[in-house]
């Protein structure tokens, strides 16, 4: 079930908020747990044993992981945990693409398991491992109601995109949150904001993507503004659907943690990962990283652990080479401003600029290629390869026809427009007015965006994919 879909909208949630608010504070991760198996069964019916069983074994390992805590037997636990959720990750995930590269390299026929992904392993799984590990590192304690863990691990909101949200971070709140009208009217803002990102202005982007991918009259500046589009609708449908998430934990009681903060204002690359899905970058550093020995080890060892991380990035996106050269790519890029780069970049204005906007163009298109092949060939456009024509006809037109989306999805994704927003509530009385517009310019935002969604517009979520 899409967040940006009718019956999500107007049937599932309304039904929860009525059903969450009118059990007591005692009923209310029951309650939480038992909607958000049903929002994940209307998708995905057959694999809500998979994340019960998962739940179930994390829940049990964890409290033998507390109890023999100081002796062997809690690293045993800890990693058994870790190897039934990475090998449910593995099979699920992975199986079909070991077998694929198996195949090709020993001239073998074995066949594909063709197994269905299961939506939001990759992220359920992270979370329910970040749990292990850090009642083994005794930074939380082991979670002894089964029902507060599951309403943890399964909890709708943030179940099937992210972000990833951290056992350590939510776990008092599992017990002791707040509800008030301000805070929900705070996550109902925030919930409508991202659902504007997703509907108005990544969908329509996506439809760009779509059209160039079928032309038959590519052409430079064609390749550069599928670019273009594309990195910007993957930061509006992922944001957007990460402000959803953030602005419904609201509403629950919860506070989950930001994932992005304009990365496309950065400098570096490194600076981008350090704004762009901010809970992956933050848990591959502390659950990989860091136990690798981080940055305080020799050089040579160091960017071994850079170039480990950023290909278990890469290779947590998706079953497919793109995925993993895509990792590797940041990886050469962020040793390489460890090494001299970013001291060059920091004196520069121009560079810098030409440097990022050309890395993360060029990331996304190997992002989203369907194979390395077809990523060499729209880099290759980018730069005029196979001699094709620097404009076309029906660039000029698409170029004219979703001007006004490219122009407000490049504003929109700098601080200016916040920055706008906070400088004009420091007078009262332009507090005031805007007190009395917000509930108007949401509501009709709602109504446009129903008007589009009963259009039956272009929908997906890239992230449901990984």
């Amino acid at each position: 079930m899409l967040f940006s879909s009718i019956p999500f909208l107007y049937f599932f949630l309304p039904c929860v908020l009525i059903l969450y608010f009118a059990v007591p504070r005692c009923l209310k991760n029951t309650v939480l747990m038992l909607v958000s198996l049903f929002f994940y069964a209307w998708g995905e019916p057959k694999y809500v044993l998979l994340m019960a069983a998962t739940i179930g074994i994390g829940y049990v390992t964890g409290l033998l992981i507390e109890k023999f805590k100081g002796k062997a037997l809690s690293k045993v636990f800890l990693g058994l945990s870790v190897a039934v959720d990475l090998g449910f990750l593995a099979y699920f995930k992975y199986a079909d693409f070991f077998i694929e590269n198996f195949n090709a390299v020993t001239g073998l026929s074995l066949p594909l398991l063709r197994i269905a992904l299961p939506i939001g392993i990759s992220f359920y799984t992270f979370q329910i491992m970040s749990y292990s590990i850090d009642v083994y590192r005794g930074d939380v304690p082991a979670q002894k109601n089964p029902v507060n863990l599951a309403a943890y691990v399964t909890m709708f909101p943030q179940l099937i995109a992210g972000p990833i949200v951290r056992y350590a971070d939510i776990e008092k709140q599992l017990k002791h949150r707040t509800h008030s009208f301000e805070k929900a009217a705070a996550g109902i803002r925030r919930f409508v904001i991202g659902l504007a990102k997703k509907i108005l202005i990544a969908n329509t982007l996506g439809e760009l993507c779509d059209i160039f991918r079928e032309s038959d009259e590519k052409a430079v500046l064609y390749y550069w503004l599928y670019a273009v589009a594309f990195a910007l609708h993957i930061y509006f449908d992922f944001s957007g659907y990460s402000d959803m998430a953030i602005g419904l934990g609201k509403i629950f009681g919860f506070d989950f943690l930001e994932n992005f903060n304009y990365p496309f204002v950065s400098s570096t690359v490194t600076e981008f990962w350090r704004r762009w899905h901010m809970s992956l970058g933050s848990w591959f550093r502390d659950y990989v990283y860091i136990p690798l020995g981080g940055n305080r080890v020799s050089k040579g060892r160091w960017f071994f652990n850079i170039f480990v991380v950023w290909l278990l990035t890469g290779f947590w996106h998706g079953a497919a080479w793109n995925f993993i050269i895509w990792g590797l790519f940041f990886a050469v890029l962020l040793v390489l401003e460890k090494l001299f780069l970013k001291n060059f970049l920091e004196k520069t204005k121009v560079i810098k600029r030409i440097y990022i906007a050309l890395a993360v163009l060029i990331s996304f298109v190997i992002f989203n290629a369907t194979d390395m092949k077809e990523a060499f060939q729209y880099i290759g456009g980018m730069f005029g390869a196979g001699g094709i024509p620097f404009v076309s006809a029906e660039m000029l037109y698409y170029l004219k026809s979703y001007a006004l989306v490219l122009v407000l999805s490049l504003i929109g994704s700098t601080p200016v427009i916040k920055n706008t927003a906070l400088r004009l509530c420091n007078g009262e009385k332009t507090v005031k007015v805007i007190n009395v517009l917000e509930p108007v310019v949401i509501a009709a935002l709602l109504i446009v965006m129903t008007a589009y969604l009963v259009d039956g517009s272009f929908n997906p979520f890239l992230y449901f994919r990984f």
